[in-house]
C-alpha cells in the first residue's frame, strides 16, 4: 500500500502456483492480458521481514505492450510503463537507510521514489543483465512520505 511497486498480491486458491497468480494480479491491478505476455522464470521465494510475506517474483516479457490503466482505483492509485534505460540511469538511483537501521537500494523516477522489494529487486535484475551503470551510492534517509519523493 502507498509505494510504486509490481502488480502482485496474495495467491487465491484458484490459482495454479505464483505464475498464474502473477498473471492473475497484473491484469487485475493494471489490465495487463495474460496472452500478451511470455514467463520468463520464477525467481527464487523471498521472505520480507517487515511484512513477514514470502514473495515469489515472476519475471516476464511483456511482448505485445497496449495500454494499461488502474483497474480497481481503491486498491492502485496509477499504472505506469518505466524503461529500463530510466531506472539504470545512475542520476536516479541511490541508497535508502530505513529506520531499522538497514540500508537498501532505491530509485528517484518521475517525481516516485521506488524502494523496498520492488527496488532490491530491479538493483539486482539491472546487475544480473548486465545494464547496471557506474553510479555514486548517495545514502539517504527513508523520507516520512516515501510517495512524495522528498
Amino acid at each position: 500500500a502507498a509505494q510504486t511497486s509490481f502488480p502482485g498480491g496474495v495467491s487465491d486458491a484458484t490459482d495454479e502456483g505464483p505464475v498464474a497468480a502473477a498473471l492473475r494480479e497484473s491484469a487485475e491491478d493494471a489490465g495487463v492480458n495474460p496472452g500478451d505476455v511470455d514467463v520468463v522464470a520464477t525467481l527464487p521465494e523471498l521472505y520480507i521481514p517487515p511484512t513477514g510475506f514470502r514473495v515469489v517474483p515472476v519475471l516476464a516479457w511483456w511482448r505485445r505492450p497496449r495500454a494499461v490503466a488502474p483497474v480497481d482505483p481503491g486498491e492502485v492509485d496509477t499504472v505506469e510503463r518505466i524503461g529500463v534505460g530510466e531506472l539504470a540511469d545512475p542520476a536516479r538511483r541511490l541508497m535508502l537507510h530505513r529506520p531499522t537501521g538497514i540500508i537498501l537500494p532505491a530509485f528517484r523516477v518521475r517525481d516516485r521514489l521506488i524502494w523496498g522489494m520492488t527496488a532490491a529487486l530491479v538493483d539486482r535484475l539491472l546487475a544480473l543483465a548486465g545494464w547496471e551503470q557506474r553510479w555514486e551510492a548517495q545514502v539517504v534517509e527513508l523520507p516520512s512520505s516515501p510517495q512524495a519523493g522528498d
